[in-house]
């Protein structure tokens, strides 16, 4: 097993490991593969046999799915802490989605036998993983409710803030994420978020990269991802979407 560079002390807080004994992490983490994945390399193909699962230590995943139109569909991103994968692996299923890296990105792996091995020696594994999966259901939920309720611009903020993650609302952000990405992300067009963002370019709320968007003031897409907003775009939220 190739040795970690996450510290032990960040580990002990991450999603899938919180709670669980420092004593207890150098074991897990040896029952594993630890592995590092380049900037946009594939980690494991939607269709392929789901054999292992995937803890994220650093960096991020994008898990996303070809529809048989051939559009990409971008389902959601796994950031440090969080598992991918597990669900389809103890269901003996194919992989649903395909996962690309965001960033160079570290992750520990295992396999079913080894991940049922562990639960029963560590019951707080297998409460951490049910809880995440009841997260993600929660936040299906949630997104498609966005979806079918809310404005374009107001969606756009809110998955501009998720990607983001936590944090000081007032220290800029910087995410790797072009506009196709978006737009799949909060099912809409690309022409909508380019007028999207454009605006808020204007408004000296982001500044737009080769595919990268940094947010300058998180606090005011705060604002708009809660329904309020600043001077929107005459007929911004009649905008044709499209379904996600």
């Amino acid at each position: 097993m190739t040795h970690t560079t996450v510290p032990s002390e960040k580990l002990h807080f991450m999603g899938f490991l919180n709670g669980i004994s420092q004593d207890d992490l150098p074991e897990i983490l040896a029952q594993g593969s630890v592995t590092k994945v380049k900037t946009g390399a594939l980690l494991f193909s939607q269709g392929e046999p789901a054999l292992r699962c995937h803890l994220v230590l650093s960096g991020r995943l994008k898990l996303s799915r070809l529809h048989e139109q051939g559009r990409e569909f971008i389902a959601r991103y796994i950031d440090p802490g969080q598992m991918t994968a597990a669900v389809a692996m103890f269901k003996d299923k194919t992989y649903p989605v395909s996962a690309h890296a965001i960033g160079e990105t570290e992750l520990v792996c295992w396999d079913r036998k080894t991940m049922v091995d562990l639960m029963h020696r560590h019951p707080g594994l297998a409460v951490n993983m049910l809880r995440e999966s009841l997260d993600r259901l929660e936040d299906i939920q949630t997104r498609y409710i966005e979806l079918v309720t809310e404005p374009v611009d107001q969606r756009i903020a809110r998955a501009l803030l998720r990607m983001a993650g936590h944090g000081n609302p007032a220290m800029e952000k910087t995410l790797a994420l072009s506009r196709q990405d978006l737009a799949d992300f909060t099912g809409t067009t690309v022409y909508t978020v380019s007028r999207t963002l454009s605006h808020w370019v204007r408004k000296g709320w982001i500044k737009p990269g080769r595919e990268k968007i940094t947010l300058v003031d998180p606090g005011r897409l705060a604002v708009i991802s809660e329904g309020n907003r600043f001077q929107p775009l005459s007929g911004m939220d009649r905008e044709p979407d499209r379904a996600m």
